[in-house]
This record gives C-alpha cells, sequence and structure tokens, in this order.
C-alpha cells in the first residue's frame, strides 16, 4: 500500500513539473496572436505618404552573345526602403537618427512630429546618395525596434525616355506654330495661335520640371523612416516574471486536470457500481421466475 502511495505522489509531481517546463518554454518560443497582430496594425499605422519622387541613375555595359556587342545602359531608378520602429526612448534613438544622417550627409525632405509624451511619433523622409543607400540602411536599422522593412527598386528609364521625346515634340509643336504666327493673318487666328503657344509652353515648363527630378544634382534614393514610443518593449521580460506566470498557470490548469481525472473515475465508478448491481438484481428476478 505504501509502496503505490508513492507510486502516486511520483506520477503527479512528474506530470506537474512536465506540465510547468511546457508552459515555460512556451512562454519563450512563441508569439501570442495579440503581439503578432499589434506588431501588424503598428505597421501599418506608421505608413505615410510621400510626394516627391527622388529618382537615381546608374550606368553598366551589357554584352550580346548573338553578336559579341556590347552596349551601355543609363538606366534611371527609384528605390525606397521603409523601416518602422518602436522604442521606449525616443528622445535617445530621434537624436542617433538625426545624427546618423548629418553623418552620411543625407537630406531631410519631410517630417512630421505628432502625439504626447509616451506616445509620439516621428516621420521622416530622408534623401540618401544612392552609393550610400545601403549602408545608411544598415546604421538606421540600428534605431529602436524594427516592425517592418520594406526596400523597393522600380525602373523608370522608359519613362525618363518618354519625357525627352515628348519635350522635343512640344518644341516642335511651339517653333511650328511660332512660324505661323510670324506669317500674319486675321485677328481672331492669331490670338488662338497665341494661347495654344501659351498652352504648349506651359506643358513644356511642366515637362521641363519633371525632368530636372532626373538631373546628376537631384539624385537621390530615398528613406521612409517611422519612429513611434512605445513603452512595453523597454525592457526584456525577466526569468523570475517568466517562472511566477508558468507556476500561476500550472497550477491553475493542473489541478483543473486533475479535478476532471477525479470527476471522470467516479462516474465510471459509480457507472460500474450501478451496472454491477443491475446485474444481481436480474440475477434474483431470473431465479425467482425459474
Amino acid at each position: 500500500m505504501t509502496n503505490k502511495f508513492r507510486k502516486g505522489v511520483f506520477i503527479l509531481i512528474v506530470g506537474f513539473l512536465a506540465l510547468f517546463l511546457f508552459r515555460l518554454s512556451y512562454g519563450y518560443l512563441s508569439t501570442t496572436e495579440n503581439t503578432f497582430i499589434d506588431t501588424i496594425q503598428s505597421s501599418i499605422d506608421n505608413t505615410f505618404e510621400f510626394s516627391r519622387k527622388n529618382y537615381a541613375s546608374e550606368k553598366f555595359k551589357v554584352d550580346r552573345k548573338s553578336d559579341n556587342q556590347s552596349y551601355n545602359v543609363d538606366q534611371k531608378y527609384e528605390k525606397i526602403a521603409s523601416l518602422y520602429t518602436n522604442t521606449a526612448n525616443f528622445d535617445q534613438d530621434e537624436k542617433k537618427v538625426r545624427e546618423t544622417i548629418t553623418q552620411f550627409k543625407a537630406l531631410v525632405q519631410f517630417e512630421q512630429n505628432y502625439g504626447l509624451k509616451g506616445s509620439r511619433r516621428l516621420n521622416l523622409a530622408i534623401g540618401v546618395a544612392p552609393e550610400s543607400f545601403d549602408a545608411f540602411v544598415e546604421e538606421i536599422k540600428k534605431v529602436g525596434t524594427i516592425s517592418s522593412i520594406h526596400i523597393n527598386k522600380t525602373d523608370k528609364t522608359n519613362e525618363y525616355k518618354d519625357l525627352n521625346a515628348k519635350r522635343v515634340s512640344l518644341e516642335k509643336a511651339r517653333e511650328s506654330l511660332i512660324a505661323l504666327k510670324n506669317k500674319g493673318g486675321a485677328v481672331n487666328e492669331l490670338i488662338n495661335l497665341e494661347d495654344r503657344i501659351l498652352a504648349i509652353e506651359t506643358e513644356i515648363q511642366s515637362t521641363g520640371i519633371r525632368l530636372g527630378e532626373y538631373d546628376l544634382e537631384n539624385e537621390f534614393c530615398t528613406v521612409k523612416f517611422g519612429l513611434e514610443e512605445n513603452q512595453s518593449v523597454k525592457k526584456e521580460i525577466s526569468l523570475s516574471h517568466r517562472i511566477k506566470v508558468a507556476l500561476e498557470w500550472t497550477i491553475k490548469y493542473y489541478l483543473l486536470l486533475l479535478a476532471i481525472c477525479f470527476v471522470g473515475s467516479l462516474s465510471i465508478l459509480i457507472g460500474v457500481t450501478l451496472l454491477e448491481k443491475l446485474n444481481v438484481v436480474s440475477s434474483l428476478i431470473a431465479k425467482k421466475q425459474d
């Protein structure tokens, strides 16, 4: 009897420890659904619009295997990195960001600050020289705790060529209209020609402004950086706190499991007892009938 009691106690202790270790490991390895949703939502909420376009160029040589000839390609492209981070040390990390911008001689093209202390947010759009882009992104990734990062590169060579072709076409149309105006004609016709020339010149200016974004002196890649103050990321969860939570959870659910097992065993015992009694009663009735 003593050995059976000891064996039962040993099984209960082993079961408790196994459940406790499972809960402790789960706390380290898993991410709760709420934490996952909060991270996604934080990333969505931090996005911001930046209307200005930054373009860069890259020259490289292409070899054609068909005729063993090579030609130079002048690619125009748009490259944007979007980084969003959380921090508990907002002032300190904002200072790091600005120091990094100064270090890489980058340009703040858009800045947005809002929120009260404890829930502040800073959005920056930064123009970075193409040759410094990768190093700048790697450095700024060290600020705060990253919640999301995206880097996109889009070819704009055809768009640049189309703008150039459009400007040449507009300039030719303007010259033709000026030539017509110099030939003279009715007043109404001259007024209409003048209006058309003005409209074309306005379009030429607009096209020239867009082409100006591709000039060498305006070449930048864009870094969109969002910094959000979040006190919940301040400290790593301590081991003692994890043990406390795991112990509370284990006691609660282990007792619940034991209670379920007890009720289940008791129900089975009562059911077996009732069946035995029914069998005895049935036997007695059968004997009386005989």
